[in-house]
């Protein structure tokens, strides 16, 4: 008989990116439910059911009480769904929005994993880490990691999408250099202003083809910008084939979350990383030089960054062919060994 297992996700794509693919690797051997906020669905696909649990934040003092009402409210909701769907493991793929179902697997002693995709170890995974009966990480060494839970470690490789494996590049018909960038829905300011200024100035000696995410108050601002400089562009927000925009990319210019660098090293595709400057603990930084240090990246601190530094890295990016072919050769080396159905295995092995 097949287990029943619960994902508890939410939040960005960060975090629903990874639960999806545990939910791909797992379908065929569990019965799989999945829980998210409000904040997550937009990254589900259309025909994906789940439960809602929508976790508020506990920042604010003055709603503190009421939000802490509602934990415990959805506390009870979790701890009605384990019993409900008969779930025997609880798998946490997110920060504070999986507390109340963390804590209803607490409550009713249920074996509780956790998945840390960044270099740091996050808060929440902190406090869940002491009743929780493994963790997965990408790396062994993890930043703020307690050394008396070094046991509770599982070392694997990243959670993502299928079809990001084995991908066959298409035969591109012309020598345009395609660049994509994107930093989340909500849009990079910094991308939106210092990046297309550059891109300018690099279109008028080499010809590139740049997709851009943006949020969705700049769109039409930035699409008129590229019109305007006779820039060969795709505007967008949120891009439900973002797999098929960026397959085909010659370079990345990114945020550092662990999913979207670990997507586009999948793909072997060099990325410069400019980490978010107010990451919790600095974490976007961390995992940015650990691609750095296996020289598959580029990284911009945007505290120091200027339009002069951005316009030399990325013309000697472009132009250097010896720095950047050095990067999708190390990429390549990164990538060996590493396939879907190793996870796989190694997955089912676990749970079952």
């Amino acid at each position: 008989m097949k287990k029943n297992i619960l994902l508890s996700t939410g939040g960005t794509g960060g975090h629903i990116l990874p639960a999806l693919s545990i939910l791909e690797h797992l379908k065929e051997n569990f019965n799989l439910e999945i829980v998210t906020d409000k904040r997550g669905v937009k990254y589900f696909p259309i025909d994906q059911k789940f439960i809602l649990i929508d976790t508020p934040r506990l920042k604010n003092l003055l709603l503190l009480p009421f939000n802490l009402l509602l934990v415990f409210f959805l506390i009870i909701k979790s701890i009605n769904v384990i019993k409900r769907k008969n779930i025997e493991i609880v798998i946490s793929i997110g920060g504070y929005m999986s507390l109340p179902v963390c804590l209803a697997a607490k409550i009713l002693n249920k074996d509780l994993y956790l998945f840390e995709p960044n270099l740091v170890l996050g808060r929440a995974n902190r406090f869940y880490l002491n009743f929780a009966k493994k963790i997965f990480l990408y790396q062994k060494d993890l930043k703020n990691f307690p050394k008396k839970f070094a046991d509770k470690k599982i070392i694997s490789k990243p959670l993502i999408r299928k079809e990001f494996y084995n991908v066959e590049k298409n035969l591109k018909k012309d020598n345009v250099f395609e660049i994509t960038i994107f930093g989340g829905s909500q849009g990079a300011t910094i991308f939106d202003n210092f990046i297309k200024e550059s891109l300018t100035k690099i279109n008028k000696k080499i010809e590139v083809k740049i997709n851009h995410q943006t949020s969705l108050e700049n769109m039409e601002n930035l699409k008129k910008y590229y019109s305007a400089n006779e820039l060969n562009s795709y505007v967008f927000n949120y891009e439900n084939n973002f797999f098929n925009l960026i397959k085909n990319s010659d370079l990345c210019i990114t945020r550092a979350g662990a999913s979207s660098l670990a997507e586009i090293a999948t793909l072997g595709i060099p990325f410069l990383a400019i980490p978010l400057k107010n990451s919790v603990d600095d974490h976007q930084m961390e995992n940015a030089k650990y691609y750095e240090k296996t020289g598959c990246c580029w990284i911009l601190n945007q505290n120091e960054m200027n339009q002069i530094e951005i316009d030399d890295l990325l013309f000697k990016i472009i132009e250097n062919k010896h720095d950047y072919n050095t990067k999708k050769n190390n990429l390549k080396q990164f990538n060996e060994n590493n396939s879907w159905k190793e996870l796989n295995n190694k997955l089912i092995n676990i749970f079952a």
